[in-house]
């Protein structure tokens, strides 16, 4: 069974989101084919550097910017303010802030199903997502290593899921 077990609020600092854009939510292969989240770890001095400045950092990113705007979907990584974007990515700058993060438990087969209630569960808990100066909505799923790349006794793993919130 799939239940988003935990809803907190992270500050975190200005950051710099580092990928590729994608028309809807493929490529995944591709990144761990060509090496691509290697080449953002190196561009920021390895993965301990945004561990150093945002503790939930570090995971696996597909983020996602929807509302009054064109909805986009990226791969990447966030990563310290600043860091050099390496040739072929872009990046997307972030203002200190605070996210809403939703914690998925269940088989990661599953853990996917249960992000459309996630924004549900936030606002329960009075965290409203932030709208950029265009009426977008930033959120994303983080694929943190161990909570969701090492399963549990039961074979679940733990999906942050967030969203930029006011």
């Amino acid at each position: 069974m799939t239940e988003i077990i935990k809803v907190f609020r992270d500050p975190v600092p200005a950051m710099r989101f580092i990928g590729k854009k994608y028309a809807d939510y493929g490529g995944w292969g591709e990144w761990f084919v060509n090496g691509w989240f290697d080449a953002i770890e190196g561009a920021m001095g390895g993965p301990d550097a945004i561990l150093a400045v945002w503790e939930n950092g570090g995971g696996y990113c597909g983020l996602e910017r929807r509302g009054d705007v064109p909805f986009e979907y990226w791969i990447g990584m966030f990563t310290p303010a600043g860091t050099p974007v390496p040739e072929g990515f872009a990046c997307v700058d972030f203002p200190a802030g605070t996210l809403g993060t939703a914690w998925i438990c269940g088989p990661e087969g599953e853990v996917h199903g249960a992000i459309p209630a996630c924004a549900a569960k936030l606002a329960e808990a009075g965290m409203e997502p932030l709208r950029d100066a265009d009426g977008g909505v930033w959120s994303f799923e983080n694929g943190l290593c161990p909570r969701f790349t090492v399963p549990d006794e039961k074979g679940n793993v733990i999906l942050d899921y967030c969203y930029y919130i006011r």
